[in-house]
Formats: structure tokens, sequence, C-alpha cells
């Protein structure tokens, strides 16, 4: 089966046709909590099967498109931030974010993945920080960078919408809302390794083109994805008001919720996921990280699915450098 069938053709989805294989990678730097969920497009229905770990970095993308077979189109969303500020790439001398990705971690660039330990370690080469907590400020990484302000370490998607919290810009490496460690994670062993593999045949979305466009001529289409956002955006709470992902039982009390939106949405769920769903994904640690991998990838297939609102950014900056959301739409943010 291609990546493109003659059989979904009808307005109800994002793209005149669609990606057969869809998985959402929820990221980290430790491997026990790197965990992804797939679906499969059977007969114009995708098919849902149960969380399982990423495993090896250095064949992952490779046992994925393996199993989604050579002619087949796979989009996959990272839990982890793809882009540059703009502001920093242009003091780098970056054009882009692809030619950035090429040169990370190699010559003058050879510390870029590395964390600086103290504030004079931060340079445009060594831009995370910090390596560790302790005597550590957010000026060092302002002042070490360049900079005016903290703002301009912020991507464009990283600015918040109404109500919504401000995204942790992608250098700063400390607290718990910190994404800058999966991203040296994901950038390092993944996505540049993949880009330079000639037999992936990798494109990174909005930098390569359109997603429209991507998924008729790509083999893999790596995505920026947010699970938080997808589940504000899935709407699962229903009258329950608070609700922690780290708790079984509340992971547990929305599951007829999810259930629902399966149906709604035509969407099948293998019969082991389903007992995961009903189980809260268990009480041990995982849980919470295969429940952030489902969540991401039922965000993923709502877009595609046109049940939310996404429109691409046009910004030539945020196309060629920043990177976006899969599924936010440019025109919820503040500029």
């Amino acid at each position: 089966m291609g990546c493109f069938t003659c059989i979904v053709v009808n307005s109800r989805y994002l793209f005149p046709t669609l990606p057969i294989h869809v998985v959402h990678a929820d990221w980290s730097t430790s491997a026990k909590k790197r965990w992804l969920a797939r679906a499969e497009l059977v007969e114009q229905i995708y098919l849902v099967h149960s969380p399982e770990l990423v495993g090896d970095l250095s064949t992952f993308l490779h046992q994925l498109a393996d199993r989604a077979g050579k002619a087949s189109c796979l989009l996959i969303g990272f839990d982890f931030p793809i882009g540059l500020p703009n502001t920093y790439a242009q003091r780098a001398g970056f054009p882009d974010f692809i030619s950035g990705l090429s040169l990370f971690g190699k010559h003058r660039w050879s510390g870029f993945y590395d964390p600086a330990e103290t504030a004079d370690q931060i340079s445009l080469y060594r831009p995370f920080y910090p390596y560790r907590p302790g005597g550590t400020l957010r000026q060092h990484l302002i002042d070490g960078l360049g900079m005016e302000s903290f703002d301009q370490l912020l991507r464009t998607c990283d600015k918040a919408p109404p109500l919504q919290r401000t995204a942790a810009p992608l250098f700063w490496t400390l607290g718990a809302q910190q994404v800058g460690k999966a991203a040296i994670n994901g950038w390092k062993y993944v996505l540049a390794p993949g880009l330079q593999d000639p037999e992936l045949d990798l494109s990174i979305w909005p930098f390569s083109g359109k997603l429209a466009d991507l998924v008729g001529r790509g083999r893999i289409i790596a995505v920026e994805s947010y699970p938080a956002e997808a589940f504000k955006q899935l709407d699962l709470l229903g009258a329950q008001q608070r609700f922690s992902k780290r708790q079984q039982g509340d992971r547990k009390f929305i599951s007829q919720n999810l259930f629902q939106h399966a149906s709604i949405s035509g969407i099948r769920l293998e019969s082991e996921l389903e007992q995961e769903i009903r189980n809260g994904f268990g009480n041990q640690a995982s849980g919470e990280d295969r429940f952030d991998a489902l969540i991401g990838l039922l965000g993923m297939l709502k877009i595609l699915d046109k049940e939310i609102d996404f429109t691409e950014p046009e910004m030539e900056s945020v196309r060629r450098t920043e990177g976006w959301i899969f599924g936010l739409s440019s025109e919820q943010v503040i500029v």
C-alpha cells in the first residue's frame, strides 16, 4: 500500500490523502520513559495499537520504516522542540534549522550538545545551560548568548495563547518544565542521523515544505508534538475540574471519555489497549508515559480528521528556522 490511497478523498480530512502510519513518541532522556503509540490506516479507519518502548535510538527510525513498509508514508510526532529561536539562529549564522542540525556536534560546534557547567562556558557554540542546578540564573544564559531578554530565546510557537502558560525556552535545561535535555537527545541521536541516512528519506516539517506535500512525497515525516495541548484539544475531562496524569485513578476516571472519543472519531482500539485504558495504564511509573504517548497520538489523528482548526504558519522565519507545533493554529499565538 502506498502513501496515497484512492479511497480517502472526501473533505472530512485535512489532506486529500492520509499517511498510512501515524506514530507519536513521548520523549525523555531516560530510555525507560520513552514510549510510542502508533496507528495504522486500515480500510479508511485508523487502528490504534498499545504503547510500546521506543527502544534503541540508533535503529529506531529504521525499525519504524521497516514495520511500515518501503512504500508506505509514516508521520511521526516527537514530544520535544524541533527548531531554533530566530534571534539565536541569526547571531549564530544559520540560514535555517536544517543547516544547523547538520553541523551541531561537529568541528567548532562540537560542544553544542553539552550543557555549559558554568556561566563563562555559555556561547553561541554551547548554548544549553545549566549542566546542573546550584548558583545558576537565567540572566547567565541571556548574557552568554548576547540577548537583550529571555523572551528572545523563545520561538514564536513557544509564546502562550491567551490563558495558557508560555513554554520553556529551548536552551534552558533546569526545572520540571524544561525541554532542552529532550531536544538534545532527540536531535543528536534521531533527527540528525536520520537526515544523513538516504535509506530513510526523512523530512522534517515545516522546514521541508507544506505538510500536505510532504505526505504526498515523503516516506518518513517528523513533526513536533505537544501532548499537553493535545489533551486540552481532546476535551476528555468533562465535569472533572482537577486531573493529574500521574495518578492512575485520574487516568481511569476519563477512560469512558477516551472510548467515546474513539467511537465518535471512527478510531479502532486494539483489545490490549482497551484493557490498558480501563486500568488507567496501571500503577507503575511508566503509566504516565504510556498515557502521554496515546494522548499525543489521538491528538495527531484528531488533526488529520479536521476536528481541530489547524492552519500552517506562513512566516518565513518559522518555516525555515523556528519550526512549529503540529496542531497549533498559527492564529492562536501571540507574536
